[in-house]
């Protein structure tokens, strides 16, 4: 018997994988490769996209292989992605005419500071749900066309096409240019209401319509993959909306975390989209085939993980990721340390470009495992940052939060995040539910799942943890990391 499974494909910041579920949800095989992290300037940040392609392709073949499967057995290929994340190409050749620029990267400050000018931050929120900020794709794109007049020019004239990464690889496997509409949400170029390109964000912007994907739901047959045998390329989602569909937040009021290279927490707030008043974004959560969308408010937070990497990358203090927990574990608390990791800026609920990382409260006693112990802590408070913006949007105090990403493999962290934010925390048995939800919408397109209730139904807990903290520890905390936050404001004048 074939198409009895569902392949992922998750180009990541860091990594691209693939890995391939069954019927149950449950992975039968996994394949993952890095790729480059380019810095040219300080601030800047680069992938190369012809190595991603060439490493997403890898990671297909690699998983179907270790499964000892072939693309025959395959049902469907699902897509998630790095969101914001920005690449131009050319529309004869497919080659790229530089490298993408990452949505970490802050080069485009200036511009953001000069489009805000007298309307402030939120003059586009309106119609995008999003704040002015160097995260969204939109004035990246402005960004590259003027630096180069004949660039715009092509663009124009429809000689040069954006993507994000899933438009890139959506293209790449199929021919067709297009993008699914939670990654359009993110560019600060498409109107919540319509989900289509708006024209008067692209005349603000001054970026041309004529370069811009399709955009399509999220569970919806994109073609066929010719490099993998013809197998239908069935779902894109961006990757903190496919961590919510995986984690099946199917209902509104429903919260996920997803916890990797930054953090984002994603609460549903069903079929209207809900503007923001306490720095959080509002963006598409899902759209299955002719459904109305559904929409989510989100906090975003750009560093979280990524402050793992700098300890091990930058100061040696370990050598490989899972480290960071046993030396954390070495001392009962930071030692009156705090690390605010602003290195793009603070993201939500600050939206603060001007900030920049420190670490606060040093002292001769403070110690690597002080550190790395603040280093975790300080994903916690940020997440709680954004979870009191959230309970105060939407009126409904958190209950539970659903736990997924790399970091849920630290214990210490997960209580600690039980018990700043007073609330259980549960991590579900499918870990990676970034691919799940991929998976799940491509498996819905083609009718290898039923329904969303299908989909609740392989949900279950691996792990839960209960909060424990008194109320005393839990204030003194919060009022320490508040200061330290505060200290990270007005690096960048």
């Amino acid at each position: 018997m074939t198409h009895r499974y569902i392949a992922a494909i998750d180009q990541g910041t860091t990594s691209s994988r693939c890995i391939v579920f069954d019927a149950e949800g449950v992975i039968v095989a996994l394949d993952q490769r890095e790729h480059a992290q380019l810095y040219p300037r300080p601030g800047w940040v680069e992938h190369d996209a012809m190595e991603i392609w060439h490493q997403v392709q890898a990671v297909t073949r690699g998983a179907l292989d270790r499964a000892g499967l072939s693309p025959a057995d395959l049902s469907a290929i699902g897509i998630t992605n790095q969101r914001e994340t920005t690449l131009l190409w050319e529309a004869a050749t497919g080659e790229p005419v530089g490298n993408a620029i990452v949505w970490q990267d802050t080069r485009t400050d200036r511009l953001i500071a000069e489009l805000a000018g007298e309307h402030g931050q939120n003059r586009f929120r309106e119609r995008s749900g999003l704040p002015l900020a160097t995260y969204f794709a939109g004035p990246k794109i402005r960004w590259l066309l003027d630096q180069d007049p004949e660039l715009r020019a092509r663009a124009e004239a429809g000689d040069i096409r954006f993507g994000t990464m899933d438009t890139w690889l959506i293209e790449r496997l199929t021919g067709r240019h297009a993008t699914d509409v939670t990654n359009a949400s993110r560019t600060m170029l498409m109107n919540l209401s319509t989900l289509d390109w708006d024209e008067e964000l692209l005349a603000a912007l001054d970026v041309p319509r004529a370069m811009l994907p399709e955009i399509l739901p999220s569970s919806y047959v994109y073609g066929e993959a010719g490099p993998f045998g013809g197998v239908p390329v069935a779902g894109a989602l961006g990757d903190q909306q496919a961590a919510l569909f995986g984690q099946a937040c199917f209902a509104p009021g429903e919260a996920k975390c997803t916890y990797g290279t930054g953090s984002f927490l994603l609460l549903n707030t069903g079929k209207t989209a809900t503007p923001s008043e306490r720095g959080l974004v509002t963006t598409v959560a899902y759209q299955i085939g002719d459904e109305p969308a559904v929409y989510a408010l989100e906090g975003s937070i750009a560093v979280t993980g990524a402050l793992v990497q700098w300890l091990r990358d930058n100061l040696g203090i370990i050598s490989a990721a899972p480290e960071i927990n046993d030396l954390a574990a070495q001392v009962p608390d930071n030692g009156g340390c705090y690390v605010v990791p602003a290195f793009s800026g603070l993201f939500a609920p600050h939206w603060r470009p001007d900030a920049r990382g420190v670490i606060a409260g040093l002292t001769g006693y403070v110690t690597k495992a002080h550190l790395a112990r603040a280093a975790l802590e300080a994903t916690a408070w940020q997440v709680s940052d954004v979870v009191d913006a959230m309970n105060a949007e939407s009126g409904v105090e958190l209950a539970t939060l659903k736990a997924d990403g790399g970091m849920t493999a630290s214990g210490l962290l997960m209580q600690f995040q039980a018990d700043v934010l007073d609330v259980p925390v549960v991590r579900p048995t499918v870990a990676e539910t970034t691919c799940l939800g991929a998976a799940y919408a491509a498996g819905l397109a083609v009718g290898f799942w039923p329904d969303v209730e299908a989909l609740r139904a392989n949900w279950s807990v691996d792990q839960r943890w209960e909060p424990r903290m008194s109320v005393e520890d839990r204030d003194a905390g919060r009022r320490q990391w508040r200061k330290a936050v505060d200290r990270s404001f007005n690096w960048l004048s």
